[in-house]
């Protein structure tokens, strides 16, 4: 997996123009949780970065741009939390144990059977 760091806001920018040619994921990772490192465990076991590009935001290092995310996409603050951006909306959310490899990949495929 190769994870982009997300670690400024200037950074959002990016994801928003970034999502208009591809998905843009954003994991949410507490450091401290073990529920946010099974679900980090659990997404790099799974090689879904050939279509769409993955941030990876500690949350302890940068709470502040945690909750611009929630501003921005206008979705809740959670931790662990992972966002599917398309065309800088917010499309496909989950959290704790419902974040799933399985559920990411399908994600992505169904975006791609729409592109086509």
């Amino acid at each position: 997996m190769n994870w982009i760091q997300l670690n400024n806001e200037e950074q959002l920018n990016e994801i928003n123009t970034e999502s208009n040619t591809a998905p843009v994921f954003i994991f949410k990772h507490s450091t401290r949780c073990s529920i946010s490192s099974m679900a980090l465990n659990r997404i790099e076991k799974t090689d879904l970065d050939k279509d769409a590009k993955f941030y990876y935001l500690d949350l302890l290092k940068h709470r502040n741009i945690s909750d611009k995310i929630a501003q921005d996409f206008k979705v809740y603050h959670e931790s662990p939390q992972v966002l599917m951006i398309v065309k800088s909306e917010c499309v496909y959310e989950e959290t704790h144990n419902g974040i799933n490899a399985a559920e990411i990949k399908e994600q992505i495929l169904e975006w791609k059977s729409k592109m086509n």
